[in-house]
């Protein structure tokens, strides 16, 4: 799933950077000390960077002093002693052959990390009331520190840019992150010490970008993340590995349908013009666009063109794309923004005609051709090029589901938003970290499993203690009339676990504060509120068990403070009985104080849940305002 386009996609080849043997023997900083910063309190301060291998590196942070020595590698890191909050700025100084770096006005507060997709990245111009919140924003010790977008296949010690904290005021607090600067600005409010936001989000991204390598390695295995490494270095290659599992898919979702090798098993028709689907008026895919999509066309060659090989460039497809010319795979890639370039060596081409099949899938939004025509063309190995924006044809297949994604995808690949988004954080301390992320992954189970390896993996990079806030996804999408099984409702409901089993997690619901028809909603501010009294260590409503008593059910919930409350109605609504097949009914609900009782039909009972909806309507919550978050539960005897 698409969310908003916010940035445009980078990637980084080879894991050379600061990831390797140091570059040159100029003495470097890692690229999160830069001026205005913010350091973790209570927390010892570990300064990385390179030097000449070898290299005695000396510094200062205000009055302590620190000394390391640069491996072999040239990488070095310093440690501090913690140091208590204050607004008084102090100045690093690090100093080693010969040459020396100051980082000037640093500031001692609580640091927090706030990353997803596009609800996190939602800045604060369109939240409620965004421009008047950014006006009033200015705080010298509020700082705020944005992650470039970009993505690398293994891990970097350098963002793809440089970084620069920054103050809040309203230039630098319109294209925040919305959440990200309430929960931090309410917090500073409360706390009274200086606080810094880093934000590292990209709109759209599944959960599995954002693994650690080690976290990749134990869910994946060693031979998916070994596909990485291949492609780094060998992309067709790679591709030519992943392509059975592609098609393997292909077949058993048509049938035994394989285009890539007979493209005249399909029925054609003339592509009305190089745009996406949406402006193909007459055709079904003006009306529904989501799917997959066969573009083909056909390449006459001569002999000397075929056997000096060529280049395939497509322009950009959205969402996904794999590409086959004479029935061998060339390409397989994800990006709204990525320009298709895919090699083919000259064993691929033949003397007249070559076939070009390319299976196009969107699954959001507007689909296929994302660039002007004169994107696509097949250039020549030697200078030659063949303009390829006219002549296509399409066919709609009948595949229903979504394909398998590669280990390197751009938006759903293991680790590489990591790579180059995280991992240059390096041993930074952090108080904590916010994720709000969830809605790429509505329909690929298992999230839970992933969400604990994401975490576990940065915990190992910012410290075992690492506090970490888990949004729990807004409603969105179709009501209900009646119960039945919702994507979103389980991965809610897996988030709530993860956080549910972790003494160092909160979850955050936003199930009231959505938008059904919106899957960005506006209501930033609030969010920000919940963000930061967990922050605080505030507890959270939770179900904690669902037992049977006389006449009824009784869920019992932790964190409530106050009591619970039934807005508009005599009672809670949105409670459901299930039997041990799964087949599930509404039930009649009252608060009692801080439990619900639900009232006995007579009917078997093995499961009962809450909000099971996409977009469900909810009006239970505590006198604080803040809802219970959708859930199921077991019955207790």
């Amino acid at each position: 799933m698409k969310m908003a386009r916010y940035g445009r996609l980078t990637v980084i080849l080879g894991a050379a950077l600061a990831g390797g043997a140091a570059q040159a023997a100029s003495l470097t900083l890692s690229p999160v000390w830069s001026d205005h910063g913010v350091i973790q309190r209570e927390a010892p301060v570990v300064v990385g960077g390179t030097a000449m291998p070898g290299a005695t590196v000396k510094a200062s942070l205000g009055a302590a002093q620190a000394q390391a020595r640069a491996d072999r590698t040239g990488h070095f890191a310093l440690t501090f002693p913690a140091r208590e909050a204050s607004e008084v700025p102090v100045d690093l100084t690090v100093e080693a052959g010969g040459e020396r770096l100051v980082r000037h006005d640093l500031l001692v507060g609580d640091v927090w990390l706030c990353s997803g997709q596009s609800n996190m990245e939602f800045p604060v111009a369109r939240a409620l009331n965004g421009g008047v919140e950014a006006a009033m924003s200015r705080d010298p010790q509020l700082r705020l520190l944005t992650i470039p977008q970009a993505i690398s296949f293994s891990p970097q010690g350098d963002f793809a840019r440089s970084v620069a904290w920054q103050s809040a005021d309203r230039e630098s607090v319109t294209g925040f992150s919305a959440a990200c600067y309430f929960m931090l600005r309410d917090l500073r409010k409360a706390l009274k010490v200086p606080m810094g936001a880093i934000h590292s989000s990209w709109g759209g991204s599944q959960i599995r970008p954002w693994l650690s390598p080690e976290a990749g390695l134990a869910l994946y295995g060693s031979a998916e993340m070994a596909s990485i490494k291949r492609f780094e270095s060998d992309p067709l290659a790679a591709v030519t590995a992943f392509s059975p599992r592609w098609e393997a898919w292909y077949r058993g979702a048509t049938g035994g349908g394989q285009p890539w090798l007979q493209p005249d098993t399909l029925s054609w028709q003339p592509v009305p013009s190089i745009q996406g689907w949406l402006a193909w008026e007459g055709t079904p895919l003006a009306a529904q666009p989501l799917g997959t999509v066969w573009l083909r066309r056909q390449v006459t060659l001569t002999r000397e063109q075929a056997a000096a090989g060529a280049v395939l460039a497509l322009g950009v497809l959205d969402d996904m794309d794999v590409t086959y010319v004479n029935g061998r795979v060339v390409g397989n890639s994800f990006g709204w923004d990525y320009q298709r370039e895919y090699r083919l060596p000259p064993a691929y081409l033949h003397e007249g005609v070559n076939e070009i099949m390319v299976a196009v899938t969107n699954t959001y939004g507007n689909g296929g051709f994302a660039s002007s025509a004169d994107r696509l063309a097949l250039r020549i190995a030697g200078g030659q090029t063949m303009p390829l924006g006219e002549g296509w044809r399409f066919s709609i297949s009948s595949a229903g589901a979504n394909p398998p994604r590669t280990p390197w995808d751009a938006n759903a690949g293991i680790g590489v938003m990591y790579n180059r988004m995280i991992a240059p954080l390096g041993a930074f301390a952090l108080k904590g970290a916010v994720w709000y992320q969830g809605e790429s992954d509505v329909d690929t189970p298992d999230y839970a499993d992933r969400l604990k390896a994401l975490i576990a993996g940065w915990r190992r990079q910012f410290g075992a203690k690492l506090a970490v806030e888990i949004v729990q996804l807004a409603n969105y999408g179709p009501v209900r009339q009646t119960p039945g099984a919702s994507t979103w409702a389980a991965l809610r409901d897996d988030q709530r676990r993860v956080a549910a089993d972790d003494p160092q997690a909160s979850l955050v619901s936003a199930i009231d504060i959505g938008e059904r028809t919106d899957i960005h909603p506006a209501n930033k501010p609030l969010l920000g509120k919940r963000l930061a009294l967990a922050a605080r260590g505030v507890a959270m409503p939770m179900p904690v068990e669902a037992r049977r008593e006389a006449g009824g059910l009784r869920i019992r919930f932790s964190g409530i403070e106050g009591g619970l409350q039934a807005w508009s109605a005599p009672g809670p609504i949105g409670f459901e009985l299930c039997n041990g097949a799964g087949q599930c009914r509404y039930a009649a609900a009252r608060t009692d104080g801080d439990s619900v009782v639900l009232a006995d039909d007579g009917k078997p009972v093995a499961q009962v849940r809450y909000a099971w909806a996409d977009s469900p309507v909810v009006n239970l919550f505590d006198v604080r305002q803040i809802p219970v978050p959708g859930f199921a539960l077991p019955v207790a005897p």
